[in-house]
């Protein structure tokens, strides 16, 4: 079985990308290797993003804000799928990622400065379920058997479906 890596880029590294790459991780069931990070990653992970992984179960032990630079220095893992969850991420002038990986645009509503600490845990469960949403339906994708060109394609349609 073929295990495919997955990079999930924000622009702070503390919340979003987190989540997903705690729920590609675990959703994955050893199909994926998800990793995350940032264009100005932050240095530190959200507290609420780490509560609201905890409170569903989903580990991830290793969490830590990093640079999108480690993954497209020498010796960085072969990427096969990037997915930005932030648009201004999305809109940056990207690394030359390594085998060109497919990429798309999955633009999450940003929980980490919402306030005051109740709405925020709320917004963080928010983008929670809709990451879960994406991924669960990537996930089922045939990807071994998939191009890039209809992977991205189904990526955008899923993020579609699920916005609307």
């Amino acid at each position: 079985m073929k295990i495919f890596n997955v990079l999930v880029l924000c622009t702070g590294n503390s919340a979003r990308s987190i989540l997903g790459e705690a729920l590609f991780n675990h959703l994955g069931r050893g199909r994926i290797r998800a990793y995350s990070a940032g264009s100005q990653p932050s240095g530190k992970v959200n507290q609420v993003a780490l509560e609201t992984l905890e409170n569903h179960g989903v580990p991830l032990p290793e969490a830590r804000s990093k640079s999108w630079d480690e993954f497209a220095a020498p010796g960085a893992p072969a990427l096969d799928f990037i997915f930005t969850v932030c648009a201004s991420a999305a809109g940056e002038a990207c690394p030359i990622w390594p085998g060109h990986p497919a990429t798309a645009h999955w633009g999450i509503a940003d929980p980490a400065h919402v306030e005051p600490l109740a709405a925020r845990r709320a917004a963080f469960e928010t983008a929670y379920g809709e990451l879960e949403k994406r991924i669960s339906a990537f996930l089922q994708l045939p990807l071994e058997t998939m191009s890039s060109a209809a992977i991205i394609e189904a990526a955008r349609a899923i993020h579609m479906e699920a916005a609307a």
